[in-house]
């Protein structure tokens, strides 16, 4: 087992959850989050008491919420998220707190529980994305050429400007991982690539988003991805 990479057995089964709208982690996935709301800077505190890892997950406008008095003004959330190991840790002199999340396996919600401290807790089941926890990873098949061919399209469209040598470095899993977490895809596509059944299938998910992406008349503002 490799450092810092926990098993199974390990992870803890009642974990905060961070709802933040299109914040995608993945695993192996990692995703630098600016945390100043006093409540979650509780939950990161506490999660470096506790096994420094929590789940990521969007909210679902679509779906009831929470039935505890206390969350009657919080939206419902996605059945389908993320546990996150904290990775790295800073301070700043305005007491924000600036880290790093590491993606490590997904997970479904089985049941919300009490907030502590402020923030949500879950109680979640890993038992169909095991998977995730593979070290020794078979080859992602993906047509590199073609995703990068609609990537660049997509980023000419969004008047995005990407890093391309970080970009061409990455590995097939690494590429696929980050382009995933990093394009302005909205929150419901960024639920579809987490929910991918295998690797393949957030490969075939991106290509086709990338495309939809750059065909579109609907323009975000500009940004830049590295």
């Amino acid at each position: 087992m490799a450092p810092f990479h926990p098993r199974l057995e390990d992870l803890p089964t009642e974990f905060a959850a961070f709802p933040l709208t299109g914040a995608l982690l993945l695993p192996r996935g990692k995703l630098p989050l600016n945390i100043f709301e006093k409540r979650y800077l509780a939950m990161v505190l506490d999660s470096l008491r506790t096994g420094r890892m929590f789940g990521m997950i969007q909210p679902d406008p679509q779906a009831p919420p929470p039935h505890a008095a206390e969350d009657a003004d919080e939206p419902g959330l996605y059945r389908v998220g993320c546990l996150g190991r904290l990775s790295s840790f800073s301070e700043t002199d305005d007491g924000r707190l600036l880290i790093t999340l590491t993606g490590l396996i997904r997970f479904n919600i089985e049941a919300e529980l009490d907030r502590h401290h402020g923030y949500r807790r879950v109680r979640a089941d890993f038992s169909r994305y095991t998977g995730d926890l593979m070290l020794a990873r078979p080859q992602t098949e993906i047509e590199r050429d073609k995703l990068l061919t609609a990537l660049r399209a997509y980023f000419v469209r969004r008047s995005v400007d990407a890093n391309w040598e970080a970009i061409r470095g990455l590995s097939d899993d690494g590429l696929v991982i980050t382009l995933s977490m990093a394009c302005p895809f909205e929150p419901v596509e960024k639920q579809a690539l987490l929910e991918a059944p295998s690797d393949a299938d957030r490969a075939a998910t991106l290509l086709t988003l990338l495309q939809m992406g750059a065909a579109s008349s609907d323009l975000p503002s500009d940004r830049s991805v590295s």
